[in-house]
């Protein structure tokens, strides 16, 4: 019985304390979507503007580049920067 108190504890702190066994979301390839799901202070219109950015100028080539993306900075940045990827090349 204390096991599963132990237990159920642990899956309560997991699920209401923020954190998060997701993988990083790709800057490179996700969609509007998640982007805006994904990463904190974004919203649909910025998750817009970052596939804009990403259309024009080619793919990121570190996370820190979303600041070149109006509306992304690096405040924003900070608190994703483990959210967030450029792809299986990250140099993290």
């Amino acid at each position: 019985m204390k096991n599963l108190r132990n237990v159920l504890f642990l899956f309560t702190f997991l699920l209401f304390s923020g954190f998060s066994l997701a993988e990083p979301v790709n800057i490179n390839t996700a969609d509007a979507t998640t982007l805006a799901a994904s990463i904190k202070g974004v919203g649909t219109k910025k998750a817009v503007a970052i596939i804009a950015y990403r259309e024009e100028y080619g793919p990121f080539k570190s996370v820190t580049d979303l600041a070149q993306v109006r509306g992304i900075g690096l405040r924003t940045i900070e608190k994703n920067l483990q959210n967030l990827s450029v792809g299986e090349d990250d140099l993290k």
